[in-house]
């Protein structure tokens, strides 16, 4: 062979080589690509170290991954060969989740483009990814050239119901010209307060109440805005509307915080960049003008607004506007103090329309129900004459003779006031207020008209998640209360996790927060949502290591309690059991550690005397304290264990052995310590028998083995005591179905949850709940609210029994941190016929739906890639069982590992599934 024809074959080997391994690249791309905490393609990004994440396509081929890549670029024509930022080459490994990026430092303003492509179990490889991107935001203080700016209104003197001063919403604006064409606009922008932002008349976002609500002392949420189609050539007009929100206004009880709030302030920073590669930048500085003369004359989250039309002032946020009688605003400058950081989770949005169901007349005025108790403003589309003010008012639920009921509400007037300037209908929704509410009652209008179901429609409001579950079953009631726990906690997820949406409270409880957490992160899509608040937890802790009662800390009484401090554990533990990322654990670890050492400074030879809210709202109680008759010492002690425990887990995922050594030792010592002071031989002694003394010695495993059984035994007395009810508060409901499951007591759960009768969860259902309420007996249709204070009829706390309605009733669980590997293993029991849930986890769509006809049991099981399946077929094995409609013959996906009596014990591969098998009858 000469050169030349060795050139020819060379080339020809090598052009082969590169088709085939084209060919090889047959699997379909990764999809679902996310960063951090489940971020998709965002905007003004908090963190310059983010993980990668995504999610296989659900192939035959695909069941696992072996390998992936991942390349990352300042432009997106750099992707995939030419990476300038990032190329982590091949890696041999199964990890498609929280992959931490490794590569160029990112900076402030940065966009960053990337892309993945993986392996299968055979070695396949998928073609690239389509591109992803995110932009950071402003990171650093530094970062900012802007001044905050406002009026004092303080001046004006105007002071509230509770002698709190009150702050007239602020209207702002600057002109500005644009000589050059624009290829980009940012809009940086913040408040001490809240706001909504125009551009030449056109609002920049649909967000409701931003910033949102963080520990401004500490830091305070900016919102990145692009504005590129918003700016136009030549003369601009930015306007700014900002009222007190969270920031400045009245929260809690604390009076002597109320008397002299800082006035808000807004501090915004559009940023430029021209076609010829120039930028400018518009900031808010003294040459700002603004008024307070604006329609919205008042605005309270607990109070409501008050708008006045006739003080309207059309297009001010255009170029047309003269602001000659407007003043000149305040400067002042950025402190280092508080930090100024990138919102790190979605802004509450307007998410959901809830049209009138019903009108009623009553006292003069008109009532119109929702039917579904509802957080956020409704939409007013009402006949007026001029002059006439309209009144607003809210309620949950009416009482039993149909007349509206608000005593609930406590100190919060939560009522919204409209003048009209003119004759005809008006239209208006609230802007810098939230309700919680029901029933909507409206006087003061032109009564000449009849009143029509299309005058109010509700907005549903909260943080801007998507649904993450769902659980249906063959009993009505049960999926009322499905309902009910997804109504709270739409109406308890303001920006932060709150105890109440109507009340004048509405604050972040830390019990509240860790009893229903994990049923909520099966619900929704809220990993950043709570990872955003643990940022919040970590900043409001003590210097002695102690956590607030509510975070963020607007109470300042350095109080705290067991059972709710706690939160700084138990929701770190359990979101990394959902997600798989170790990262929740590793911002949380110093706080958890400080958390502990706090437990052991309020502990005497290991015994707490912390106390403080104990098993709060037991209902019955025979001591008549709403704190329950649980002792608050062994309430301490218990939880005091429980965080050691979880803190030495922590230690030993994030691979630190020494200090999982010291915490388990502590745990060990601590539970040692508890029986010995409050059981023998496995009874309680000393302090009140209770359900809930059991259930934590049993559920956080402080009792010596051979002493289990028979606490177990007292605890079945306790609830055959109370008629088979249940008598847990806050504390010890979410742990009645982990105990009587782990202690194969799963129809005496069953019989607790379907009870009719109070203390029950279907009792509040009977009674016409469409949230979880506060109270076991909240409200009842005969006699009308509960005379004790305390009555919110959204309050999600006891919405946390649905954590074991979706593992145990539908049967899908973690085994493995992250849903690595599932476990799948349904409880059928009466009265239930079939049920069905399904969920996303990091690797894609788990879903399992079972339902009994006649003497065979139906479940249809959906397992994603790169994970693994137990399964529990129930059954009477003496029988075989059908694999999608044919007898069972072991295969490569599913494997029998073992005959139990009742069960089928199975190990499957990813798919889609259907058995069938035998009950016994």
């Amino acid at each position: 062979m000469n050169f030349k024809h060795f050139i020819y074959a060379l080339c020809a080997s090598v052009c082969l080589s590169f088709a085939s391994c084209k060919q090889k690249e047959t699997l379909e791309k990764a999809n679902d690509l996310k960063i951090s905490e489940g971020f998709e393609n965002p905007l003004g990004f908090y963190n310059a170290t983010p993980t990668f994440s995504w999610k296989l396509p659900v192939l035959d081929n695909n069941k696992s991954q072996s390998a992936y890549q991942i390349v990352v670029a300042s432009r997106p024509d750099l992707l995939p060969e030419n990476a300038d930022l990032w190329n982590s080459k091949k890696q041999n490994s199964a990890k498609s989740t929280w992959v931490k990026y490794q590569g160029e430092k990112l900076k402030s303003r940065q966009k960053v483009y990337w892309q993945v492509k993986y392996w299968n179990q055979d070695k396949e490889s998928s073609s690239w990814s389509d591109i992803h991107h995110f932009e950071l935001g402003l990171l650093n203080n530094s970062d900012w050239k802007a001044k905050w700016i406002g009026l004092d209104t303080k001046k004006e003197k105007i002071i509230g119901i509770q002698k709190n001063i009150l702050h007239r919403p602020q209207y702002l604006r600057k002109n500005f010209k644009i000589s050059n064409t624009i290829v980009s606009a940012r809009l940086y922008i913040t408040a001490k307060g809240v706001f909504d932002v125009a551009l030449n008349g056109k609002d920049v976002s649909d967000d409701i109440m931003p910033p949102g609500y963080t520990p401004y002392k500490k830091r305070i949420e900016t919102i990145t805005y692009d504005v590129t189609n918003l700016i136009e050539s030549g003369q601009n007009t930015i306007g700014v509307e900002l009222a007190a929100g969270w920031h400045s206004g009245r929260l809690g009880w604390m009076k002597k915080f109320w008397l002299d709030t800082e006035t808000p302030k807004i501090l915004c920073q559009l940023e430029l960049t021209m076609k010829d590669g120039s930028k400018e930048i518009i900031l808010s500085d003294d040459s700002w003008k603004a008024t307070t003369k604006g329609p919205i004359r008042l605005a309270s989250i607990y109070d409501g607004e008050t708008y006045d039309a006739n003080l309207e002032m059309p297009n001010w946020t255009t170029n047309n506007f003269i602001d000659n009688n407007w003043k000149p605003v305040n400067e002042f400058p950025i402190s280092n103090d508080i930090r100024l950081e990138p919102k790190r989770h979605t802004t509450v949005k307007s998410k959901i329309k809830l049209t009138t169901k019903q009108i009623f007349q009553k006292d003069g005025a008109i009532i119109f129900d929702l039917e579904q108790n509802m957080v956020g403003v409704p939409l007013i589309k009402v006949p007026m004459k001029k002059g006439q003010t309209l009144k607003i008012r809210f309620a949950e639920m009416l009482s039993p003779d149909g007349t509206f009921y608000t005593e609930n509400y406590r100190g919060a007037l939560s009522t919204n006031y409209y003048t009209a300037k003119e004759d005809g209908i008006i239209e208006y929704m609230p802007k810098f207020t939230f309700h919680g509410f029901r029933y909507v009652e409206l006087s003061g209008f032109d009564t000449t008209k009849n009143p029509s179901k299309n005058w109010v429609t509700g907005f549903v409001q909260y943080s801007d998640f998507e649904k993450n579950g769902t659980f249906t079953s063959s009993h009505p009631k049960l999926n009322q209360l499905q309902s009910n726990i997804v109504w709270g906690l739409r109406g308890n997820f303001f920006d932060i996790p709150t105890d109440c949406p109507q009340r004048d409270e509405r604050m972040g409880w830390t019990g509240d927060a860790q009893v229903f957490g994990p049923t909520s992160m099966f619900n929704a899509d809220v990993y950043k949502f709570w990872a955003s608040w643990l940022q919040s937890v970590r900043e409001s802790q003590f210097d002695n290591g102690g956590i607030p009662w509510v975070v963020p800390d607007v109470l300042y009484n350095n109080k705290v309690s067991a059972g709710w401090g706690d939160v700084c554990t138990i929701i770190p533990w359990k979101i990394y059991m959902r997600t798989g990322d170790e990262n929740i654990l590793q911002e949380n670890f110093e706080m958890m550690k400080a958390w502990v050492s706090f437990h052991e400074s309020k502990a005497k030879n290991y015994i707490s005397t912390m106390g403080f809210f104990a098993d709060w709202l037991q209902p019955l109680p025979e001591n008549g304290d709403n704190r329950g008759d649980t002792s608050k010492s062994l309430i301490g002690t218990a939880f005091f264990a429980h965080s050691a425990n979880l803190t030495a887990k922590t230690a030993k995922v994030l691979g630190k052995t020494k200090e999982f050594e010291k915490y388990n030792s502590l745990y060990k010592t601590v539970a040692k310590s508890f029986e010995k002071k409050f059981f023998s031989n496995g009874k309680v002694i000393k302090v009140s028998e209770t359900q809930t003394s059991y259930l934590l010695a049993l559920a956080f495993g402080l009792l010596s083995d051979q002493h289990k059984e028979v606490a177990k035994t007292h605890l079945l007395r306790k609830i055959a005591e109370a008629d088979t009810h249940l008598r847990t508060g806050f504390l010890g409901t979410p742990l009645l179905s982990e105990v009587l499951d782990a202690t194969g007591e799963i129809d005496l759960m069953y019989k607790l949850l379907f009870n009719e009768t109070y203390p029950s969860w279907f009792y509040s259902i009977n009674q016409g709940a469409t949230t979880i309420w506060e109270r076991w007996n909240s409200y009842s249709k005969v006699e009308g609210f509960n005379p004790q204070k305390m009555n919110s009829l959204n309050h999600y706390a006891y919405g946390a029994i649905g954590e074991w309605m979706y593992e145990r009733i539908a049967g899908i669980a973690p085994i493995e941190a992250g849903y690595k590997k599932i476990r799948i293993a349904p409880q059928p029991r009466n009265p239930l016929t079939s049920a069905s849930a399904s969920v996303q986890v990091p690797h894609g769509k788990v879903a399992s739906s079972w339902e009994i006809k006649g003497d065979k049991f139906h479940l249809n099981i959906t397992i994603p890639p790169n994970t693994l399946a137990k399964v529990l077929l129930p059954a009477n094995t003496n029988k075989g069982f059908l694999l999608n409609e044919s007898d069972f013959v072991e295969n490569t996906n599913v494997k029998l590992e073992y005959k139990r009596e009742d069960a089928f014990e199975l190990l499957v591969q990813p798919g889609v599934y259907k058995f069938t098998s035998s009950l016994n009858k």
